[in-house]
């Protein structure tokens, strides 16, 4: 059974694709992505008929690689989308939209504290129109040290209690291996924050693998089904 360094990647990038073909796609919607890293999901979006694709990112280098692979061709970009990348922390992020959907990943567990936490959701709902989506990918609460995720990419090495969350030190099993750090706030931690913000509904759904292949086959998959590295949290403004 093979060991893939992104597999859970992989995972998370099937339940976001499938949540957004369960809302019918993004079509003429216009769209925001927070954290949006290299721009991977904006481009998503803009493929996929966003009429406005948003990334924000505090970080200025990685806005800085999401403009230098703005789409460039058909297959990247429908016509008459656009796209734009903006620097900015979440928490504090300006009025940008209204928004018809908006997307994260990985973005809410590293909120340092409960304030930030809050402030992230409430400034993600000021941007939404009324009945706007709002699809994140989480990390599951409560794994370590009883779960082992080191054959799906990622080991988590030691928690902390310190602060309103405890710390998760973890490494993603690339070569080299690349340390970090995250929170362990819980999905009630989330639900509790996206309700202060003014979000109508909050649910959940388990973190979804794509369908088995040579390579990571139906037993790979079973077992990380039994303990998912995220789940995807689902609000509605």
């Amino acid at each position: 059974m093979s060991t893939h360094p992104t597999a859970f990647s992989a995972a998370d990038r099937f339940t976001l694709r499938t949540a957004l073909d369960a809302l019918g796609g993004v079509r003429g919607l216009d769209t925001l992505d927070l954290a949006c890293g290299h721009g991977g999901i904006v481009r998503l979006l803009a493929s996929g008929g966003a009429r406005r694709s948003v990334g924000v990112d505090s970080c200025p280098e990685r806005i800085r690689r999401a403009r230098a692979h703005q789409p460039g061709h058909a297959s990247e970009a429908s016509e008459g989308s656009s796209v734009e990348y903006v620097v900015a922390d979440t928490a504090g992020m300006p009025q940008l939209g209204p928004f018809d959907l908006a997307t994260a990943v990985y973005l809410f567990n590293h909120a340092p504290d409960r304030p930030v936490l809050h402030a992230m959701f409430r400034s993600i709902r000021a941007n939404l129109r009324a009945g706007g989506r709002l699809l994140a990918i989480v990390p599951n609460a409560g794994a370590f040290p009883r779960v082992d995720w080191s054959p799906y990419g990622v080991r988590i090495l030691d928690r902390v209690v310190d602060g309103d969350a405890p710390l998760l030190k973890a490494q993603f099993l690339t070569e080299p291996p690349r340390h970090f750090e995250y929170r362990e706030w819980t999905h009630a931690d989330f639900a509790e924050a996206a309700v202060e913000a003014g979000f109508a509904t909050v649910g959940w759904q388990p973190g979804r693998p794509p369908p088995a292949e040579a390579e990571r086959d139906e037993e790979y998959w079973t077992a990380y089904r039994a303990w998912p590295v995220s789940s995807l949290m689902t609000c509605t403004a």
